[in-house]
């Protein structure tokens, strides 16, 4: 494959497990934008809005994707169907919603619950085998960030039904669309996936929108609201998930689930540097131990799956061969 210089082409040498960890370090700016967004707007205008923002910048990209879903088998288009619908926009509408409860627990819980939605998903449908050492990186990887999403650690609580339910909710999604990704990036180039997303999101958030009712708010968003609205869909939305596909290709579910943790990393950074949240002790050595863990598994990822512990099924794509 000739990559001419593109993107793809300076993404194509790079740890699969590194670009993952880098998109979702990205995903951690995420609250710069949805944060006010959010208290000003409701979740299904927000998610549409900037559905419909991708939808227009990456449609140079779709004549192309339309063009590779000509080998998609019936599997591969439930698989697009529920990436889009499920982890695109309906999970984007319950993390956003997530902020408009005074509980911080809510849009944090979801991430300690999405590695075990992936990895139960990455056994049962891609047959991926984890082996014993796997678990020292789950365990300290899950610690980390347990540590860093909650000042005090002994005092954790869910206050009310209907943030556990959206973490729930979006954390299934979530996992089972790093899942679904997996399966369709060793068939399609990372940018035709990410188009597609977005393609299929778009109609999915219009209908959640209409559902709510909330068509009306599309009419008081003013430059400021706009302009939030464009940065949060091209940093933390497009830009991270063409780094993430580009690098979900090399790296098995279960070891990106793991990677996607330094969302919570990041998250932690940015609202002690432009929030001025105070972080606690524990924090701190949560930051450090699910930093460490991850660097560690970025290091050793690029032996080869087996490497943190995770055995492909034979005749799988591994992720040397993902790159041909």
């Amino acid at each position: 494959m000739r990559h001419n210089g593109t993107l793809e082409a300076r993404l194509v040498g790079k740890p699969g497990f590194v670009l993952v960890a880098a998109a979702a370090a990205l995903w951690g700016s995420d609250a710069l934008f949805r944060r006010g967004l959010a208290s000003d707007l409701p979740a299904a205008a927000i998610v549409f809005v900037e559905h419909a923002i991708l939808v227009a910048v990456t449609a140079p990209l779709l004549v192309r994707s339309l063009r590779a879903t000509r080998s998609f088998t019936f599997g591969n288009w439930v698989a697009l169907v529920v990436i889009g619908v499920g982890a695109s926009a309906t999970a984007t509408v319950l993390f956003t919603q997530a902020f408009t409860y005074e509980n911080p627990t809510t849009p944090l819980l979801l991430q300690k619950l999405q590695p075990l939605v992936a990895i139960v998903g990455a056994r049962l449908l891609l047959g991926e085998r984890l082996m014993p050492r796997y678990a020292l990186y789950f365990v300290a990887a899950l610690a980390g960030a347990y540590l860093i999403s909650f000042p005090d650690p002994r005092a954790v609580s869910v206050d009310a039904l209907a943030p556990a339910l959206l973490a729930i909710g979006a954390a299934a999604l979530w996992g089972m669309g790093t899942v679904l990704g997996r399966h369709l990036s060793v068939k399609i180039d990372f940018g035709s996936l990410t188009a597609l997303r977005f393609a299929v999101g778009l109609p999915a958030a219009a209908v959640i929108l209409l559902v709510q009712g909330e068509t009306s708010s599309l009419a008081t968003i003013d430059g400021s609201s706009f302009l939030a609205l464009m940065l949060l869909a091209i940093v933390p939305g497009l830009l991270a998930l063409l780094l993430y596909y580009r690098g979900l290709r090399q790296t098995p579910a279960s070891a990106a689930t793991l990677a996607e943790l330094a969302f919570p990393l990041t998250a932690v950074g940015v609202n002690f540097v432009a929030f001025g949240t105070n972080l606690a002790s524990t924090q701190w050595f949560g930051m450090g131990l699910l930093l460490a863990t991850i660097t560690i598994m970025g290091l050793r990822s690029g032996r080869g799956s087996r490497a943190v512990g995770i055995e492909l099924p034979r005749g799988s794509h591994s992720p040397q061969a993902a790159v041909s």
